[in-house]
């Protein structure tokens, strides 16, 4: 058999991941049905434990170079643009608007409808054995705050602190933009750490079927299959919430500023949201993107091209309101309550997390990772979501290239014509 008829039979990834998640419940359920006592279960468990623990490690390992990296890079990149800067005021405001607006609706989404609440799984005990819940004053949690994120960057990498670290990425991309053309060797240091990282979790996403196949085999064992039920609602939420935001929130806010109306913008916009829905991917949707923009949509040429690439790096508002409910929910299930200042943070990660992070599955799982560790939330909770990751994919890169196109509209409308 060739190599070439051996590929044509592959299973993609999401194709394994998700049967490597049903094959996980159903051995779940064959140790839930041996009997915890058995010697079949107990030995199932302990290899499960050593599978997914390994998973989990090496998703934990390329997690801190990845963000520093990827915020790095994502951030200085906007050096291209200093000469227009009228135009990146507009879209870099008009971006983290809209941003705050889909985190703050996935946050109240969560908190009203409190998907998982109530099950308190034991496979997160041992993760969360140093998680500390102490309600802070606001004064309190501001003075804590910047005490914790403004420290030794590389005891920050060490510990690690994903707050100190994207706060020090950030005034390393920061740096490089005022510094324009001082640091080349650096800028390309800084892609290439980013590209060597995304290598490397292409290997590791290799192994993201066998672990997610002994996380579920395990959290089906030892825990109640209420959980089904509370995923069910989880989903429901987070499309609900997703739709929401791109049905009406950004509509209503492109008819504000531009006075252009919302059936008119679906109409010129249908190509790309189609092919945002079908491909998951804001930057394989980028030339049609460009092309609704160009033709069915006017915009200047100069807004598009500068608009369209950077905001399919930065501007993803399905991905932040997906990951700041993501964090609540994956809290409810382990049993603990995210105060206001918790969820601040969470609030500040998820907006933090999509920038400079690409287009793919595999770069979303871990910064998921870090919005969850950035408040002691067990990284282990990854076994639950990728497998409705795909799913939920489809409508939030839609809305992400929706803000996108909205925010051309906008800039094009706002910028006048010296830009």
């Amino acid at each position: 058999m060739t190599a070439d008829t051996v590929k044509r039979f592959a299973l993609s990834l999401n194709a394994r991941i998700f049967l490597g998640a049903a094959l996980g419940i159903l051995l779940g359920l064959w140790f839930r049905h041996a009997g915890a006592s058995s010697d079949f279960t107990v030995k199932g468990l302990y290899v499960s434990g050593l599978v997914s623990g390994v998973f989990i490690d090496l998703l934990k390992m390329v997690l801190v170079p990845l963000v520093f990296s990827s915020i790095a890079l994502g951030v200085a990149n906007l050096r291209a643009h200093h000469r227009i800067g009228r135009v990146w005021k507009l879209t870099l405001g008009f971006m983290a608007t809209t941003t705050t607006i889909a985190v703050l609706t996935g946050l109240t989404a969560a908190n009203i409808f409190h998907p998982g609440q109530g099950l308190q799984l034991s496979l997160f005990q041992d993760a969360l054995s140093n998680f500390e819940a102490a309600s802070l004053t606001p004064a309190e949690f501001f003075g804590k705050l910047l005490h914790g994120i403004f420290v030794n960057p590389v005891a920050a990498m060490a510990q690690p602190n994903i707050l100190a670290v994207v706060v020090f990425a950030l005034f390393v991309g920061v740096a490089v933009v005022q510094a324009q053309e001082r640091y080349p060797s650096l800028l390309k240091l800084l892609d290439e750490l980013f590209q060597l990282c995304m290598h490397m979790v292409g290997w590791i996403m290799h192994l993201a079927p066998l672990g997610i196949l002994a996380l579920m085999a395990k959290l089906v064992a030892v825990d109640s299959l209420a959980l089904l039920d509370s995923l069910l609602l989880f989903v429901a939420v987070i499309v609900g919430t997703t739709l929401l935001h791109g049905a009406v929130t950004l509509p209503a806010l492109l008819w504000v500023l531009t006075r252009i109306s919302p059936l008119r913008f679906f109409r010129g916009a249908r190509p790309a949201l189609l092919t945002a829905f079908a491909t998951c991917s804001s930057n394989a949707t980028i030339p049609v993107t460009m092309r609704c923009l160009e033709t069915d949509l006017p915009v200047r040429r100069e807004i598009s091209g500068f608009v369209v690439p950077l905001g399919a790096t930065i501007n993803m508002d399905g991905t932040a309101l997906y990951e700041a409910a993501a964090a609540l929910f994956v809290a409810n299930l382990a049993g603990i309550s995210l105060g206001l200042d918790q969820q601040l943070v969470v609030c500040l990660m998820a907006m933090l997390a999509s920038i400079g992070a690409p287009g793919i599955p595999s770069a979303g799982m871990v910064t998921m990772v870090m919005v969850l560790q950035s408040v002691g939330l067990p990284a282990e909770a990854v076994a639950i979501l990728i497998p409705i990751d795909r799913i939920l994919d489809t409508v939030r890169t839609a809305v992400n290239v929706e803000g996108d196109l909205i925010t051309s509209l906008v800039v094009d409308r706002w910028a006048g014509k010296g830009g």
